[in-house]
């Protein structure tokens, strides 16, 4: 017999982090954590056993959490996920929030904005800031099928309007969509070989590694901006914490004026935008 305490043992042994030992089990249980405490000697099914065990080897090698759960919370958003897709990172929300702030502030006059999150993956950051923002029109581009259809799936499960696009960058719009108001993406960005890609193991390359020393999709995104957007409307873009300055002067080389950063979480510099000039 397995009881809720010999299984969190368990999986313990295996290297799983406490927290999510406990809440792989709550997960399989359909219980809170609070509850696990308090029912600690309650014997398992063989069933839930086995999918808690399974669970657990999972994690223990590597696999994200939000693969093992098929869900990750955004932004209070809860996104469906899945092998093909990107872990959302909280380090994003401040890209999310910028676009808020952008929408709230110098563009609150505008009736529809037109925003464009390129890349989507799961559909995080065009959800959250259509969720957030509802006058807003948003499109969303992404090149994997597979991506694609987790965020079309997430956006008819939360019920939010966003316009998806299949294909490479600006590539992705076709001739009807708008000159745009606020352009926003998380583009891979990462160094090929970085010795933080193995603890990535799991997620999908295409989404993280970038050339030209982790520039090259930025670089070309920033490139097509000026036929995208209307005059002073903005590109706003995620990057590593040291890409900073070379980020800011890739948009300057673009056309694009105002150039900034903004910190995350952590206090690093995390996005760069600008605005084009007229």
């Amino acid at each position: 017999m397995t009881t809720v305490n010999a299984a969190l043992r368990s999986a313990r042994a295996r290297g799983v982090e406490r927290l999510d030992a406990h809440l792989l089990l709550a997960h399989v249980l359909g219980q809170s954590r609070a509850w696990l405490l308090a029912h600690g000697d309650d014997a398992l099914s063989p069933a839930q056993a086995t999918s808690f065990e399974a669970l657990a080897a999972r994690r223990a090698a590597g696999e994200p959490f939000a693969y093992l759960v098929g869900e990750r919370e955004f932004h209070g958003l809860a996104l469906a996920v899945g092998p093909g897709v990107l872990v959302p990172r909280p380090d994003t929300e401040t890209l999310v929030d910028w676009a808020l702030e952008l929408l709230q502030g110098e563009l609150r006059d505008v009736p529809a904005p037109a925003v464009l999150d390129l890349g989507t993956g799961s559909g995080a950051i065009a959800l959250a800031v259509k969720n957030a923002c509802a006058r807003a029109r948003v499109w969303a581009g992404e090149r994997s099928a597979d991506a694609l259809a987790v965020a079309r799936a997430n956006a008819t499960r939360l019920a939010l309007d966003v316009h998806f696009a299949h294909g490479d960058w600006w590539d992705a719009l076709d001739a009807a969509a708008p000159t745009f108001d606020l352009v926003v993406s998380n583009p891979p960005y990462i160094v090929a070989g970085d010795p933080h890609l193995d603890d990535l193991a799991h997620e999908p390359l295409a989404a993280l590694v970038a050339d030209e020393d982790g520039l090259g999709d930025i670089a070309r995104i920033a490139a097509g901006a000026r036929g995208r957007l209307r005059p002073g409307g903005w590109l706003l873009l995620e990057h590593g914490w040291e890409q900073a300055p070379a980020v800011a002067a890739i948009l300057a080389r673009a056309g694009l004026g105002d150039v900034q950063t903004r910190a995350d979480i952590e206090g690093r510099d995390r996005c760069t935008g600008g605005r084009l000039l007229a």
